[in-house]
């Protein structure tokens, strides 16, 4: 079964459980916990070969394929009312945790700002963890939501 595949479907018996209002944070970590505990298994069986990597180690999904997903990059969501300087907020603590910018999109629409990012932390110099709280805070500061997440996850979360 591809890591993809085991992903949803431990996504999916979480929300089956806790139901849909669960916390994503929450979820994300549990799929993220249980994904790694049954992880060396799979390595043993040789099923292992496109393994998930800890949100700091390397990735073996490189540069992923529409669809699935790499635990090196982040899916960054924000939204608030369009104020200069979010853009800019954002692309700061990015560039301070080391962390690029592969892919951007924003948009204004009757004053309502919307944007999402994907970003390679590969050589972030922050766990995902640290870069989340920094981009929550900054989301304060900015008096907009941002929202992140590992693509991998991202993916197969959105699946269900």
């Amino acid at each position: 079964m591809a890591n993809e595949e085991l992903i949803y479907r431990i996504t999916r018996a979480i929300y089956e459980r806790l139901g849909s209002s669960a916390d994503e944070t929450a979820v994300e970590q549990l799929v993220t916990d249980i994904y790694r505990s049954v992880e060396p298994a799979l390595a043993k069986n040789g099923a292992g070969s496109n393994r998930m990597s800890s949100p700091t180690g390397p990735s073996s999904f490189g540069d992923a394929a529409p669809g699935e997903g790499s635990a090196d990059r982040l899916v960054i969501s924000v939204f608030g009312m369009d104020h200069p300087g979010i853009v800019a907020g954002v692309a700061q603590i990015l560039a301070e945790a080391g962390c690029s910018i592969v892919d951007i999109n924003q948009t204004v629409v009757q004053g309502k700002f919307a944007m999402v990012i994907i970003a390679n932390t590969s050589g972030a110099r922050l766990s995902v963890a640290e870069l989340k709280d920094h981009l929550r805070a900054e989301g304060e500061k900015l008096g907009v939501h941002i929202y992140a997440q590992r693509e991998d996850l991202f993916n197969a979360m959105h699946r269900i």
